[in-house]
């Protein structure tokens, strides 16, 4: 067995100010309670919430703040993201990882912003991978990220076994991403940790998702600080051998026969979604996608209404005595 404590912290996310000391506090008291956590993970947008008029410069003050805690007890700290202000006016969701050294070792910019709601904010290239001496391999993704298969499936084929999800959720589509978070713990055979905020920073209901879809912890409408061992010789186990000794799923896409053109740009087969529209906030009583686009569904309504003509005349004429 190869144990390691990661605590998610869910917890009252303001928008209007700093909540710098509220995170660090509820480190000191996560790291007074449970000395034996090792790693540290808050929800998407906590520091400084959700408006990105609060967008910092990065180093900043918060992130040297969350440096000395790391360094002070000896843990891992991810601090959700905060908006990144660039020096070109650019704008990231990006969260750090910071070593129990202090160190800043890795940096990940949210690929997929919550578009078009999240106008404004550009999308990150580079994917966060790191490991964790004589423990196992991490990667981070953020929020939205999850919904796009491919960035845990680029996670996973670099050889991550703990997926960190800080997200801010407080929508009705919560429901499914909590499915979503349990079927990439299957589907790639891997830990989820997915912690989300309260108020501004989201409705709750933080999940810990272990390789085979159980669900280790599921958090209600409060507080929270939840921290989990986990057993990365169980992921590395069940890669081996299957989901519960069935479903060999990352070694059956090594092993594939097929190959995906969806993923060439330039191959044309993705001209369905060309016909979609738009990328846009959808407006009071919106007609889109309502009205017939595909041309094989025009066809067969022309054919049908065709069959239908050519049919009357055989009835033309008669009565129901005849």
């Amino acid at each position: 067995m190869t144990p390691f404590a990661i605590a998610g912290i869910q917890m009252h996310v303001s928008a209007l100010h700093s909540n710098v000391e509220a995170m660090r506090h509820r480190i000191h008291i996560l790291m007074a309670r449970f000395p034996w956590t090792q790693m540290v993970l808050f929800s998407e947008l906590a520091p400084y919430g959700p408006l990105d008029q609060f967008a910092q410069p990065f180093p900043n003050e918060a992130l040297a703040q969350f440096q000395e805690d790391a360094r002070k007890y000896g843990i891992w700290v991810i601090p959700g993201s905060m908006f990144e202000k660039m020096p070109d006016g650019r704008i990231f969701n990006t969260s750090v990882v910071i070593n129990p050294q202090g160190e800043i070792v890795s940096k990940y910019s949210k690929m997929f912003p919550f578009k078009p709601y999240e106008h404004g904010i550009s999308s990150g290239t580079d994917f966060c991978v790191f490991d964790v001496p004589d423990v196992g391999r991490f990667g981070l993704s953020i929020c939205y990220d999850i919904w796009f298969p491919e960035t845990t499936r680029q996670l996973t084929s670099q050889g991550v076994e703990v997926l960190l999800h800080p997200v801010l959720t407080g929508t009705t589509d919560r429901d499914a991403e909590l499915a979503i978070a349990r079927a990439t713990a299957a589907q790639f055979q891997c830990y989820v940790f997915d912690v989300n905020g309260l108020a501004a920073g989201g409705a709750g209901r933080s999940l810990v998702v272990d390789p085979s879809a159980t669900v280790l912890h599921q958090s209600a409408g409060q507080e929270d600080m939840f921290p989990i061992e986990i057993d990365l010789d169980m992921v590395r186990r069940q890669r081996e051998t299957g989901l519960k000794g069935l479903g060999q799923v990352l070694k059956s896409f090594r092993d594939r026969e097929a190959d995906f053109p969806i993923y060439d740009r330039t191959s044309g087969a993705d001209s369905y979604l060309q016909t979609l529209g738009p990328l846009e906030t959808p407006k009071k009583g919106s007609r889109a996608g309502m009205e017939v686009s595909d041309p094989r569904t025009a066809l067969a309504e022309e054919e049908i209404a065709q069959a239908e003509h050519e049919a009357v005349p055989m009835f033309k004429g008669r009565t129901g005595a005849e």
